[in-house]
């Protein structure tokens, strides 16, 4: 504890005396290379230290590019939709690209996504068999 605080009371405060901050705007050309230097490394030290003070504070927002939903029923934990089988028609289409107005049906909005993104999603399209002759 002794050495924490002799830097504290005695080393800090000395090494601050010795950092070259110029009195004015006037004051900055007249510093020497070495002048720099020494308040180059001040200043990146200093920098760093607030840095991770913020970065240690800040809590983290998702990127939206790793979100997949980005409006759909943002309200609910889990978005999860059912439908009957015997209620499908003969050809319905899914969206999986999150960006369909008609969510879950979809609309064609991966279009624009893809051209956007380039990325390469589609629907899921369920359909019915034909029927079977007889």
């Amino acid at each position: 504890m002794e050495i924490l605080s002799r830097l504290v009371r005695e080393s800090l405060p000395d090494y601050l005396k010795s950092v070259p901050i110029p009195s004015s705007f006037g004051g900055i050309a007249d510093l020497s290379g070495g002048d720099w230097l020494h308040l180059l490394a001040f200043s990146g030290a200093i920098g760093f230290m607030v840095y991770t003070a913020v970065k240690a504070w800040k809590p983290e927002k998702p990127k939206k590019d790793s979100l997949v939903n980005l409006k759909v029923q943002k309200e609910i934990d889990k978005v999860v939709n059912t439908a009957d089988i015997e209620d499908l028609g003969d050809k319905v289409a899914y969206c999986r690209c999150w960006r369909s107005k008609k969510f879950p049906i979809c609309d064609g909005s991966h279009n624009k996504h893809n051209e956007d993104t380039g990325d390469n999603v589609g629907p899921l399209v369920l359909k019915r068999k034909e029927p079977i002759s007889k």
